[in-house]
């Protein structure tokens, strides 16, 4: 028999710590990576039928919508739409309100509405401008416009008062919308492991920027904790059953819950999955119908290798397909992870590169900041890849 030189106690410890360590890194890369692709692949398949009724939607497609289909000339099959971009945008400004913290000054969410201040750009000029930094706004593929929600685009200008930019971060919008544009860009508040509460309370900030009725933004605080807690490790039951009780904590919270439990009744029931019954929960332009129903077809078809069929249900109705269809990806990806994702339509989504680039990247900030946050070395090029503002 090999004789294998002693190993101390010791070593044996710490070498299974830093496996396990590995191991809840590998597995929480994989669910960011999922909930971030799972979502533009959602908004992707439905964002060309948006607008399409339920009945014809189903006429073309018998099996529900289950891959991508162009949306017109100018909008070929598998393009990502403002859900999509800005998601993206609420992701990069995560990851720069982190490096912001060597100020000593704590984490601004407000940081996150100088990230909307740049998506604004792409909706209203050609190409980058040379006026803003960081790397995303330099993506030309990000300026289109794939019918941007009113409310986003009028309360981020109203904001800017006239000027290139908006003088100051952080004021809540004056309106009293509850559109659905809070929440589905909502996600990504789950995605930093932080705690239920701050994502819950962070995610709502978030949406206020553009939308000011409460129920848009608790239906936003709502989706950032059922991420918040199945990156944790809780099923889907078991994070709505803790959305839920966020909640109730909060003023005003009645129409979320409402619909929150409308949506896990239905799924319960023995009611057939199809467009009909989807619309049962609403159309899903505002926020709580949207949540409702991106949550009932992730209840409807729970598993991993029911992922497209969840995703084909969540677009297939008379209602805004492309944020529901983003918010039940958004879930089924962070539960199950990117290996779940459905091949045909991850190969072909628009931004795929960019899209894991800056999961990547917010699982770098939130995992290894110490090794790259500094002032020497590959930690400068993060910076200036990520600006602290």
């Amino acid at each position: 028999m090999l004789a294998l030189p002693p190993v101390s106690l010791l070593r044996l410890l710490n070498d299974r710590e830093a496996w396990m360590t590995r191991v809840a890194d590998e597995a929480y890369r994989s669910r960011v990576r999922g909930c971030l692709l799972g979502g533009a692949i959602g908004d992707a398949l439905g964002g060309p039928v948006e607008f399409d009724d339920g009945r014809a939607i189903v006429a073309a497609h018998p099996d529900r919508l289950r891959s991508f289909v162009a949306g017109g000339t100018d909008w070929p099959a598998g393009t990502v739409t403002d859900d999509t971009q800005m998601t993206l945008f609420t992701v990069e400004g995560l990851i720069r309100a982190g490096v912001r913290t060597d100020r000593g000054i704590g984490f601004t969410v407000a940081v996150v509405h100088h990230a909307y201040d740049r998506w604004l750009d792409t909706q209203l000029l050609p190409g980058p401008s040379g006026k803003r930094d960081g790397w995303l706004q330099e993506e030309q593929w990000l300026y289109a416009r794939r019918a941007p929600g009113n409310t986003c685009l009028s309360a981020l200008t109203t904001a800017r008062k006239g000027d290139d930019s908006i003088p100051q971060f952080g004021g809540q919008a004056t309106n009293d919308s509850k559109g659905c544009g809070g929440v589905m860009r909502a996600a990504p508040f789950g995605l930093v492991p932080f705690s239920a509460e701050w994502a819950f309370n962070s995610a709502a900030e978030a949406a206020g920027y553009t939308h000011g009725h409460v129920t848009g933004k608790l239906a936003s605080g709502a989706l950032a904790v059922i991420v918040y807690e199945i990156c944790q490790g809780a099923d889907l039951d078991a994070a709505l059953d803790k959305a839920q009780a966020q909640l109730a904590q909060h003023h005003g919270h009645e129409e979320t819950s409402t619909a929150l439990a409308a949506a896990r009744d239905l799924a319960a029931s023995d009611l057939g999955a199809g467009p009909a019954t989807v619309e049962r929960l609403g159309g899903g332009w505002i926020a709580e119908e949207a949540l409702a129903i991106g949550v009932y077809c992730a209840l409807k078809f729970p598993e991993p290798g029911q992922f497209l069929d969840a995703l084909a249900l969540a677009v297939t109705h008379s209602g805004d397909s492309d944020s529901t269809g983003a918010i039940c990806g958004n879930i089924l990806g962070a539960l199950h992870g990117e290996t779940a994702l459905p091949p045909e339509l991850v190969f072909s989504v628009e931004g795929r590169g960019v899209i894991l680039q800056l999961a990547d990247d917010l699982v770098l900030e939130f995992t290894q900041a110490k090794r790259l946050h500094g002032e020497y070395g590959p930690e400068t090029a993060w910076r200036r890849r990520y600006p602290g503002w």
